[in-house]
């Protein structure tokens, strides 16, 4: 998130803004449910701003981003709130749409590594937003995804197989083996699925590893992280050139040669959804796998359950999206005009956050909400997935994905629990909500 958009989209916030004092929300490293309820009794687009805690991480991490949150925002906290902004054609995913030309040209000019970030599926408009996404949906219908099944199951096997023999030359045995959920299954499983899904090829793996968790874990503006940027999209270009002389049965070759209408992706635009496609492809299942599985050893009763009766797991894959989802909000909507929404008006060119983990937490919609029920009849309304045009195209990749990770773990592993005490156990300092390591015996 560019400091100097933040900084232009600020210039145009109404004056009431900044004469009310705020509700602030404390990161550390996320604001908490009660936090979160307060925000919805105090208003249905509140003003707040955040501060961070002893467990927000070290100030220099993400320092643009975490700026950026230090100023006022108009939050929407309630869950009808939420969904009304998020099919609202009159806010914008593009911080630029609100600005008059002059505060444009008076931007700096993004760096050409940086323009596959800042330039994407996630902040386009309509109609370049409508045109991208009609050439990607279709590889990623819940139809098209049906085939992977058999493949996500091998490698959840797979993976289980190298952990118990790893604790075996350990000498461990059950039910005293530990592993690390998120480095040794959580992880591992959507980043091959989605490396098997755009073709790369085995023996890069590691490298475009490090190269995207550089991108998330630092300052994107940084040297050191614009110069990982720059090796990744010169990889990519490089792979690009190699499909094109010999395609495979991969998404990668399928985006270069996708066309529709006359329409086709250029070679900056299928950089962009390479970017997208890979790094949401896999962060966000990591940590709905990852606070799956701390919720249900924290919540034995469910766990007894989802034992009793496996068939839940999709039930389960949907309470822990809307009781713990990856994303707690959606940091900018621009009004592009002026607009009432939920009592405030609102001016032009004025950032919204939207609430998605306040509004899975609105009692109005569910019924006590801080409880974890698997059972939970409506839990799949939830808005971890965002809605509308820009609702995650991977999704139903995520949901298969999910449920294959439970139903393997519990049935591989019935004896699994938390190796330490859940208490000691810290999220992520990062702007998805998710473990960096959650050690189990088993």
């Amino acid at each position: 998130m560019a400091a100097h958009d933040t900084n232009a989209a600020q210039e145009q916030t109404s004056p009431e803004a900044s004469s009310a004092g705020p509700m602030i929300l404390t990161l550390d490293p996320h604001v908490s449910p009660e936090d979160y309820a307060k925000a919805r009794e105090k208003d249905r687009v509140a003003r707040v701003s955040f501060s961070f805690g002893e467990n927000a991480g070290p100030a220099g991490a993400d320092s643009e981003f975490r700026e950026f949150l230090e100023h006022e925002h108009l939050f929407i906290t309630r869950y009808d709130d939420v969904i009304a902004s998020l099919l609202d054609d009159r806010l914008s995913s593009n911080p630029r749409t609100a600005m008059t030309p002059e505060q444009q040209k008076r931007l700096p000019q993004v760096p050409e590594e940086l323009r596959p970030v800042f330039k994407s599926l996630l902040t386009a408009d309509p109609p370049d937003h409508t045109r991208l996404r009609k050439l990607i949906q279709p590889s990623f219908t819940p139809r098209a995804m049906e085939p992977l099944r058999a493949r996500i199951q091998q490698i959840a096997e797979e993976l289980l197989d190298a952990a118990e023999r790893a604790a075996a030359e350990r000498g461990e045995s059950r039910p005293e083996r530990r592993m690390d959920i998120i480095a040794e299954f959580a992880y591992p499983l959507p980043v091959t699925v989605i490396s098997d899904m755009l073709g790369i090829p085995r023996e890069d793996r590691e490298m475009v590893r490090a190269w995207t968790e550089s991108l998330l874990g630092g300052n994107r503006m940084d040297p050191e992280s614009r110069a990982k940027l720059r090796e990744f999209t010169d990889y990519l270009r490089r792979l690009f050139v190699a499909k094109r002389k010999q395609p495979a049965d991969d998404m990668i070759s399928q985006l270069l040669r996708i066309e529709e209408d006359g329409d086709k992706l250029n070679e900056e635009e299928t950089l962009s959804t390479v970017f997208i496609l890979y790094l949401a492809g896999h962060v966000t299942t990591v940590n709905l796998i990852g606070n799956g599985v701390y919720a249900l050893l924290c919540h034995p009763d469910q766990l007894v359950k989802l034992k009793a009766n496996p068939g839940l797991v999709k039930g389960m894959v949907e309470e822990t999206l809307r009781y713990w989802g990856p994303v707690d909000f959606i940091s900018r909507r621009i009004a592009k005009v002026d607009l009432d929404m939920a009592g405030t008006h609102i001016q032009k060119g004025e950032p919204m956050m939207v609430g998605l983990a306040s509004a899975n937490r609105d009692p109005e919609r569910f019924p006590h909400p801080d409880v974890f029920d698997i059972t939970r009849p409506d839990a799949d309304k939830h808005v971890a997935f965002g809605k509308g045009i820009h609702i995650c195209i991977g999704a139903p990749l995520a949901r298969m994905e999910g449920q294959i990770a439970f139903e393997t773990l519990f049935r591989r592993l019935p004896e699994l629990r938390l190796a330490v005490p859940s208490k000691e156990l810290r999220w992520n300092n990062a702007f998805l909500r998710g473990f960096a390591k959650l050690p189990v015996l088993f």
